[in-house]
């Protein structure tokens, strides 16, 4: 075959470090688009991001020359460096160690597109102990 295709949607959960409640409503928007901007910077097709005061979530076409690990690494790395450099959040920021990242099939990216957008609606039903473990099991 000459050419190849591949079309990976991954849906990616980290959380702050301790999961101390640091992404305020006021910075949640600055800090879902350097996600975004590191993401796409990576060759990653991003389709949503979006998350809690402790957590984000994002569902994005990951880049085939790049392992998940390796992308995760540039976006929270990044992410966190730019947030500490713009004082986006008053104090000094963190990611948690770690990451959660599932395969999404094509039929179910809706689904999970919703499902992210949704996120302050669904933790007033569920914690993110209780997704998490839901998640993984």
């Amino acid at each position: 075959m000459a050419h190849s295709k591949v079309k990976i949607w991954v849906h990616a959960i980290w959380g702050t470090k301790h999961r101390d409640a640091f992404i305020t409503h006021d910075a949640e928007p600055k800090v879902h688009e350097l996600i975004r901007k590191e993401l796409i910077e990576s060759g990653c097709y991003v389709e949503v991001v979006n998350g809690m005061s402790d957590h984000v979530h994002a569902l994005f076409l990951l880049n085939p020359d790049l392992s998940i690990r390796a992308v995760m690494k540039q976006v929270k790395g990044a992410a966190s460096h730019a947030i500490n450099q713009l004082k986006i959040i008053p104090h000094q920021f963190a990611w948690g160690v770690g990451f959660a990242a599932f395969s999404v099939g094509e039929s179910q990216v809706p689904t999970i597109r919703n499902y992210i957008l949704n996120q302050k609606e669904h933790h007033q039903k569920r914690s993110f102990q209780q997704e998490y473990r839901a998640l993984i099991h």
